[in-house]
C-alpha cells in the first residue's frame, strides 16, 4: 500500500491523495468512493462545488473519449477548473525528467489526471512531492478509475456489490486487473476470469487479488478457456481484444481470441445476467451486436457512470474522508 505525503497547501488539514493503483485505496476509502459515486449518479449528492478555486490538469498521452471527458465535465461540476494537455505539449517529450515534471506542475495545479497507457512509475514520480494529486486515467497496468466505475454501475443496478457473481471475458489487461484487485474487496462476490492463454491476468496482480479474496472472503478464479462456464450470473463483462497503446506478439491473435467472443449463447444459461463493457466496442469481434445493443446491455449506463465515478475520485482526492 502507498501512503499518502504531506499537507494540501490549500485546503489546510486535509492530506494529499493520489489513486494510481486501486490498492492505493483500502478497503473502506474503495467502499466510500463506490457510495461517493452512486450518490453522484443518483443525484442524492449535493454538488457543493468542494473543488472550486481549483485548477485540475488533464494530460492524455493516449486517446480516450469516455475516461477525458469524464474527468473534464466532472472537475468543471465540482467547480475546477482544467488545463488541458495532449501527447506533444510537455517538455517531457525533450527529455524533462518525469520528477522535475511533477515538481512544476505541483506548483500550479491541484490535480493532475494522466493517461500514459505506460509504467505506473512515472505516475508515481508525478505523485513524489506534497501539493498535488495524482489520478490514473490508465497506465498500462491499472485502470483503477474504471474499476470504480464497474462497481458503481453493478451497485446502481443490483443495490449492493457484496456476494454478486460476475464473469469477465477477454484479455487479462488493465481493466481485467482493476476489477480483480477491486470487486476482491467485497464479502460473497464470485469473479471469474475466463482469459486466453498467454493473455491472463498479470501474476502480480493475480496474488494481490487472491490475497484479497482470501482475506474479504470473496472468490476470485482464472481459467484460460470457455468450457464449463458457471451458471447463475448476475453479470457478464468484456473489454475490447486491442487494448489502447499495447500490440500482440502473436501474428494470428485474433484465432486465439475468437472462442471468447460474448455472444447469445452465454445467455442460455444466465438469461437474467446484464452485459458490461467499457468501450469503445467493436461488434463482431469482442462481443455481437445483438449483445451490446441489445437489453441485457447497460454499456452506455456504465459509460455514463464514468463521470459519476471520476467526480467521486475527484472530490475524495482534493476534500473528501471516510466516514
Amino acid at each position: 500500500m502507498h501512503k499518502d505525503k504531506g499537507k494540501d497547501k490549500g485546503k489546510a488539514g486535509v492530506g494529499v491523495r493520489h489513486l494510481i493503483s486501486t490498492d492505493d485505496l483500502t478497503d473502506d476509502e474503495l467502499r466510500y468512493v463506490v457510495d461517493r459515486g452512486d450518490d453522484f449518479s443518483s443525484g442524492r449528492a449535493t454538488l457543493d462545488l468542494p473543488l472550486a478555486g481549483q485548477i485540475a490538469g488533464i494530460y492524455f498521452r493516449k486517446t480516450s473519449t469516455r475516461t477525458r471527458t469524464a474527468f473534464s465535465a466532472g472537475a468543471l461540476r465540482l467547480g475546477a477548473q482544467i488545463v488541458a494537455y495532449g501527447p506533444d505539449d510537455l517538455q517531457l517529450n525533450t527529455g524533462e525528467t518525469s520528477e522535475d515534471t511533477g515538481a512544476v506542475f505541483s506548483r500550479m495545479l491541484d490535480v493532475l489526471v494522466a493517461r500514459t497507457a505506460g509504467d505506473p512509475a512515472e505516475m508515481r514520480a508525478w505523485a513524489s512531492q506534497d501539493r498535488m494529486s495524482v489520478i490514473n486515467a490508465m497506465s498500462s497496468a491499472e485502470h483503477p478509475t474504471q474499476a470504480v466505475t464497474d462497481l458503481v454501475t453493478l451497485q446502481r443496478r443490483f443495490g449492493k456489490i457484496e456476494g454478486l457473481r460476475v464473469l469477465y471475458v477477454g484479455e487479462g489487461n488493465n481493466s481485467a486487473a482493476s476489477i480483480a484487485l477491486a470487486a476482491t474487496r467485497y464479502p460473497g462476490v464470485h469473479l471469474e476470469l475466463r482469459t486466453p492463454a498467454g493473455y491472463g491476468l498479470d501474476p502480480e496482480i493475480a496474488a494481490r487479488s487472491t490475497a484479497h479474496a482470501e482475506r474479504c472472503g470473496s472468490t476470485l478464479i482464472e481459467r484460460h478457456d470457455m468450457n464449463d462456464l458457471p451458471d447463475s450470473l448476475d453479470a457478464i463483462y468484456t473489454t475490447r481484444w486491442q487494448t489502447t497503446g499495447t500490440t500482440k506478439p502473436d501474428a494470428n491473435w485474433r484465432d486465439i481470441f475468437d472462442p471468447f467472443q460474448v455472444n447469445a449463447a452465454l445467455w442460455d444459461q444466465n438469461p437474467q445476467a446484464i452485459f458490461l463493457h467499457d468501450l469503445p466496442a467493436h461488434r463482431g469481434e469482442e462481443v455481437t451486436a445483438e449483445i451490446l445493443d441489445g437489453p441485457m446491455s447497460i454499456a452506455f449506463d456504465q459509460a455514463e457512470n464514468k463521470m459519476h465515478a471520476a467526480m467521486a475520485v475527484l472530490d475524495w482526492c482534493r476534500r473528501g474522508t471516510v466516514e
